[in-house]
């Protein structure tokens, strides 16, 4: 068995996968709500604060680790670390304290991990985008037939753009419309492809949770992996209400995301908007996969013809 773990802006995970033949299988999944990104300061720089948080979090994760017969574990951390200016003390001290060695992935190969992930395990349309919305970076990447186009991320995630211009558990109207605005800001500097794009394969925790408030509140079955994007705007707009019914609905379906569900799907809409998309498909797999499926095939663990 492998272990991965990921150290995001938002959350900390550890997965456990078991090779198979034909491919990997999850068979343990931790998370720990670090909040890492709270930890960062106007110099954006990480406190001593958040180093011993993911300290913490990450000697649970070996406690864990050491019960399991694991042969390997890979950790990597996104824009959490990737995204601060003492990036590199943060990342010996916690390398220091903990024992792991942590490779830092660059934003562009981030989102490429999301494709390999995304595109291994579900069929995708035979052109257009893989979103993943994380905590402080959004990863983008366009495609055509199995050709990568364009991969790139943009500094703001829901996480930062709650702790940016959200004052109180949800955003008023004025404060969505400064995340619509950052956003679609970033969108016209980043000289994407030039096609179609209706249908977008999202992948990550953001959009996962959206895809469990749509289900809930449009009757879906839970097995649905397929969102319209009409429907985006009338959950943010029943979510802004902020009632205890909504609140309650919220601490049903995705209690973790409380504070940060919402400025997660304004940025899904304003994407989806700039690019004329009509409908969301929602991949279970994603960074965390194509990250191992990648470094299984350098190791020549399984064959790059593995599907």
């Amino acid at each position: 068995m492998y272990g991965i773990v990921d150290i995001g802006s938002n959350t900390i995970r550890l997965s456990v996968y078991r090779v198979q033949e034909n491919g990997f299988k999850l068979m343990f999944h931790k998370k720990s709500m670090a909040g890492l990104m709270g930890y960062i300061d106007e110099m954006r720089r990480m406190s001593e604060k958040g180093i011993v948080k993911a300290v913490s979090v990450l000697n649970d994760f070996k406690k864990i680790l050491d019960n399991i017969d694991v042969k390997e574990v890979y950790m990597f951390a996104t824009a959490a670390l990737r995204n601060i200016n003492n990036s590199g003390h943060a990342m010996h001290e916690i390398c220091r304290l903990t024992g792991f060695d942590i490779e830092l992935i660059p934003g562009d190969q981030e989102a490429v991990y999301d494709y390999i992930g995304a595109t291994r395990h579900i069929r995708v349309p035979n052109k257009g985008i893989i979103l993943d919305i994380g905590g402080g970076s959004t990863e983008l990447v366009f495609y055509s037939g199995s050709e990568i186009k364009k991969s790139l991320s943009i500094p703001w995630g829901s996480l930062n753009c709650y702790s940016t211009y959200v004052e109180k558990l949800f955003p008023a109207k004025c404060e969505i419309k400064k995340i619509q605005t950052v956003i679609k800001e970033e969108l016209s500097n980043i000289d994407a492809p030039e096609d179609e794009y209706q249908i977008v394969c999202g992948v990550g925790g953001t959009i996962r949770a959206a895809c469990k408030l749509n289900n809930d509140f449009f009757s879906m079955p839970s097995s649905n992996r397929q969102i319209e994007v009409v429907n985006i705007s009338n959950i943010i707009k029943i979510l802004r209400e902020g009632n205890r019914e909504t609140l309650h609905t919220i601490l049903k379906i995705v209690p973790d995301r409380i504070h940060t569900i919402i400025p997660g799907m304004t940025i899904l809409k304003t994407i989806t908007k700039y690019f004329d998309t009509k409908s969301i498909l929602v991949s279970e797999h994603g960074l965390r996969e194509g990250y191992l499926y990648q470094k299984l095939v350098s190791n020549g663990v399984i064959s790059e013809k593995t599907q």
